[in-house]
């Protein structure tokens, strides 16, 4: 299969641009994408546990039938050039000729439209040139990526059936599965062809994984693998859970433990398709997970909730009286036990959604109502490359907002002074004490708070600088006899 990609020249589809920004990409396209998603199927399930042998002989084969049809192959090739290691040009011409290698790699997809509208793991199609879906029935369709994001590691592909209707999988409410429901995970394992595995739902709300930027996953135990990526995790009646994206390995195999986005965040990801750009609800609160020491200092008997650290003034959050200090238990109804469950929950409704928000404060529950806003841009972004001599030459730096760290991603603070690019030459890449994503806290022993300060400190010829990497500080530069320290 994968040989039998030819490149297309000239119409490559290129990375995706931005560091974790939604995009959209092609002209017109028939339809929109949020009038052909899926209804959600409510229809309940009723969970018995077997009574007698004759009720463990069951099998999936129906439900296999009728979803295996909706989920398919995704083969892609990346053309990656690259100088050849030949001393010889080196010597004489500062490089060797240019060699391009293809690259391939294979995922899985699901159909959610029709007409030939195909989701997919992000990092499956991730800076293609060429992407092939090939469907159960062995039909074969080259496709165009239509939208992506990579904080929630989802795109959105479309081939051309020429009129064909494809088959459309029934889409299932995530919000209502169970630990110690029955999984079926539908992929392309390792290239092999179509596979399917059974197991059980054995988390839910799963955070801190290190996929997306709104971490919240299922959990399953169905056997999962590379290329199962993208693929569907059904319930028992066949309906769509959410889309396998990741495994917990050591080697590279299947252990037991897989994660899959949700369809609730799976069709959040669709219904912005058509506006190509993904902006999530805002709330302007920031807080940290309660420890066992904090919750009893508040008085609470188990940890349980997120602590308020900060409240944006006119925020949303603000206005509903929230203050620092309070612990947040539940955001309409479900708990709230870190920073990336708080983004899930907001990321999963709409702006504008008033929410039942439930906070302890002073010994005892209270209930407020929080009307999520869009993130604004205050201060501009206002990015900024530094020059000149100085440690911080060659980096770009900008201001962070609340609408600029929702579009980072990664969870970043919604002020502050952050790196957004470093180019191969700066003393930052060539050192490697320096990422994209980092807070620049201090210049040449001086604070900074704008993008501005930082570019003209380091015009003075700074030669250290103090940063914030996801809460671990370090502060690095040259040392009176000339070398180049760092310390933590």
């Amino acid at each position: 299969m994968l040989n039998r990609l030819k490149l297309w020249g000239g119409i490559g589809i290129g990375a995706i641009a931005g560091a974790a920004l939604a995009i959209g990409i092609g002209g017109e396209q028939p339809g929109s994408v949020a009038a052909q998603i899926p209804p959600v199927d409510t229809t309940p399930m009723a969970r018995v546990v077997p009574g007698a042998a004759g009720q463990v002989a069951f099998s999936f084969a129906p439900i296999v039938k009728a979803a295996a049809p909706a989920v398919v192959n995704v083969y892609t090739a990346r053309v990656e050039r690259r100088a050849a290691m030949n001393p010889f040009f080196q010597q004489f011409f500062g490089g060797g000729p240019v060699q391009p290698r293809v690259q391939q790699s294979l995922g899985s997809g699901v159909i959610v439209g029709a007409d030939g509208l195909i989701v997919t793991n992000n990092h499956v199609v991730n800076g293609a040139d060429q992407i092939l879906v090939a469907l159960s029935d062995r039909r074969e369709f080259p496709a165009k990526l239509v939208f992506a994001d990579a904080r929630l590691d989802l795109a959105l592909l479309r081939v051309d059936t020429k009129g064909a209707r494809l088959p459309v999988i029934r889409m299932g409410d995530s919000d209502r599965a169970e630990v110690g429901d029955v999984a079926v995970a539908i992929g392309n394992p390792f290239g092999v062809g179509q596979t399917v595995t059974t197991g059980i739902v054995s988390a839910i709300a799963r955070t801190g994984i290190g996929v997306s930027d709104w971490q919240f996953f299922i959990q399953t135990d169905a056997a999962i693998n590379p290329g199962n990526s993208g693929g569907a995790l059904l319930d028992a009646q066949g309906r769509l859970l959410g889309i396998n994206t990741a495994i917990f390995s050591r080697d590279g195999g299947s252990n037991g433990i897989g994660f899959a986005i949700p369809t609730k965040m799976v069709r959040v990801f669709l219904n912005a398709a058509d506006k190509g750009k993904l902006v999530s609800g805002w709330i302007g609160v920031e807080g940290e997970p309660l420890t066992a020491e904090s919750a009893a200092q508040l008085g609470l008997d188990r940890p349980g909730g997120l602590l308020v650290t900060g409240v944006t003034p006119g925020s949303p959050g603000a206005a509903a009286g929230i203050r620092p200090g309070d612990v947040l238990r539940t955001i309409d109804g479900k708990e709230v036990a870190d920073g990336g469950q708080l983004r899930y929950s907001l990321a999963t409704e709409g702006v504008g959604q008033a929410l039942d928000v439930v906070l302890f404060r002073g010994g005892r529950e209270q209930r407020v109502a929080v009307t999520l806003a869009a993130p604004p841009e205050n201060p501009p972004r206002a990015l900024t490359p530094i020059t000149g001599r100085s440690i911080l030459a060659g980096v770009t730096v900008a201001n962070l907002s609340p609408a600029y760290a929702q579009e980072l991603g990664a969870g970043l603070p919604e002020a502050g002074v952050v790196v957004v690019q470093i180019a191969g030459g700066a003393p930052a890449a060539q050192l490697g004490f320096l990422k994209p994503g980092d807070l620049i806290e201090a210049v040449g022993g001086r604070p900074v708070k704008t993008a501005g300060e930082a570019a003209a400190l380091a015009a003075q010829g700074a030669t250290s600088v103090r940063f914030n990497r996801a809460g671990q500080r370090a502060e690095c530069g040259l040392a009176a006899a000339g070398q180049f320290v760092c310390r933590t």
